[in-house]
């Protein structure tokens, strides 16, 4: 059974930094795509970020880009997300997904098939 595990989440001030992990089990993520996605209370899930786990390849929210860094460790089995110059609008509960599929690039929730529990970021002004 597929667990991903999601830490590093908090409250910090606007201009900050936090970085995210994901420790994922349960199988091969051999293929797989490796995403984050942020909820904002009231608001849909929104595609933040993803990561080939064979390649390595990314894939960036135009929102994100060039303040957040996606990587991931396989010795750890671990997906990170660099989050830099944070700002208020960051402010979401961020979820760490994963889907096998081979030679895409998924950015809509709905095409993951497995995610975490979850890890609140607050970012205050």
């Amino acid at each position: 059974q597929v667990q991903l595990v999601e830490s590093g989440g908090g409250l910090v001030q606007a201009g900050g930094s936090l970085r995210l992990s994901c420790t994922a089990s349960g199988r091969s993520f051999s293929g797989h795509i490796m995403g984050w996605f942020r909820q904002a209370p009231g608001e849909e899930r929104e595609f933040v970020a993803s990561i080939k786990w064979t390649l390595g390849s990314t894939n960036y929210a135009d929102s994100v880009k060039g303040r957040f860094t996606i990587s991931r460790d396989h010795a750890k089995s671990t997906v990170y997300l660099q989050m830099n110059s944070l700002k208020p609008d960051d402010t979401a509960v961020y979820y760490c997904a994963a889907v096998a599929a081979p030679g895409k690039n998924p950015r809509r929730a709905i095409e993951y098939r497995h995610w975490g529990q979850g890890t609140q970021v607050t970012v205050s002004s």
